[in-house]
């Protein structure tokens, strides 16, 4: 590998730096966005359970529903609506608020994903580059400008800087663009829970404005 690296000479490494980058965004992406990390087991249970003590206008304490918004980065919609209710406020009111903290929600789940995307474009386009620069060894070698065939030792360089730069642009582009085309729909799968678990808390607690 580290024989195909020098093979492929200095515009690899630009590839290999946005690949390292890239490797590590779906890692991370592909960590935060499992259900198990976005819904905590039980965290609806206690959600929901939570909710009704509120309905029925049984005691629920502003700590415990703190608590609530510090378990994932979803429940702090669910400690929204919660919170609102007990403060009297008006459905209205916790709306607004509501969709406020629901922005900055899918911003979290969208965190890295456009920088992903931005690999799988600029990949194929360094790939290239190295492929001209390759280009470029082979035609400005001394022998060309003499006009005098260039040593194939010569040809063979260039050749492989051409060949391994296109080859590894397109070995991260295409991996990239999966990647980000199933982790995008991973992002929108978890926004659409959310917005279905809140919708149907704000329904429970605010029913009559719900209704409408």
């Amino acid at each position: 590998m580290y024989s195909i690296l020098l093979s492929a000479g200095w515009p690899i490494w630009p590839l290999l730096i946005i690949s390292i980058i890239g490797l590590a965004i779906v890692i991370e992406r592909s960590w935060y966005l499992r259900q198990i990390h976005i819904f905590p087991k039980g965290s609806l249970e206690l959600t929901f359970g939570m909710c009704n003590q509120i309905a029925n206008q049984k005691n629920v304490s502003e700590a415990q529903v703190t608590e609530l918004a510090q378990l994932s980065p979803a429940t702090p919609l669910f400690a929204c609506v919660l919170k609102e209710k007990l403060s009297g406020s008006s459905a209205a009111v916790a709306l607004e608020e509501l969709q406020a903290l629901a922005q900055a929600t899918w911003l979290k789940l969208d965190r890295y994903l456009g920088a992903l995307a931005t690999i799988a474009t600029v990949a194929p386009l360094l790939g290239l580059f190295g492929t001209v620069v390759g280009m470029i060894e082979i035609f400005g070698s001394q022998g060309a400008v003499n006009g005098v065939a260039g040593s194939p030792q010569e040809l063979a360089h260039g050749i492989s800087v051409a060949l391994y730069n296109t080859a590894f642009g397109l070995l991260i582009a295409i991996p990239a663009l999966a990647a980000w085309r199933g982790l995008r729909a991973m992002a929108n799968q978890r926004q659409r829970e959310c917005e279905e678990f809140t919708r149907q808390l704000f329904k429970k607690l605010y029913p009559s404005d719900a209704a409408q």
